[in-house]
């Protein structure tokens, strides 16, 4: 695991979180749920970037941009190299999602919104029925360290996901 010092410093993991909501910005503006995901080497250097997936992956509920893009990080990077890296991502990672960032061994991870405040927002919606788990419950669980930082920039985050469920009803 890497040394504190070598962690980005608050204003960078703001920066970079920042950078998550504007892919979750550009999959509602593809017509996808608004949430996205991006991976940052030890040095803040974005490696990938990942929105939501469940529209333009043919309604795939498992498509959420965490699991994608930790699936990719995993194909991509040895486990040395993502022990070292954050994943940056606009809601808490879901019990599914924190899996596959335990999984891929990604070592850090900031998020913006809360799980239970998402749920709270998104109500009882038949494409997100929010898991109100929170994700150091499975990272605790694992026999690796996975740093967690989080909720930061609640208000922002929570922004992204502002009037869409309501938009989606039936």
């Amino acid at each position: 695991m890497n040394h504190p010092s070598q962690q980005p410093s608050a204003r960078d993991d703001e920066s970079l979180l920042r950078l998550s909501f504007a892919v979750a910005k550009r999959a509602r503006e593809g017509g996808d749920h608004p949430f996205g995901s991006i991976l940052a080497d030890k040095d803040g250097n974005v490696l990938m970037e990942q929105g939501n997936g469940y529209t333009s992956e043919g309604g795939d509920r498992t498509a959420h941009a965490e699991r994608i893009l930790a699936s990719r990080a995993a194909k991509t990077y040895d486990v040395e190299f993502l022990q070292g890296c954050t994943l940056y991502t606009s809601a808490e990672p879901c019990a599914m999602c924190a899996g596959a960032i335990y999984w891929a061994v990604i070592g850090r991870v900031v998020f913006g919104q809360t799980e239970k405040d998402l749920k709270a927002q998104t109500g009882d919606h038949e494409e997100n029925p929010t898991l109100d788990l929170p994700c150091h419950l499975v990272f605790e669980a694992g026999q690796r360290p996975t740093q967690l930082v989080g909720p930061l920039l609640e208000s922002e985050a929570a922004q992204l996901q502002i009037d869409f469920w309501d938009s989606r009803k039936k």
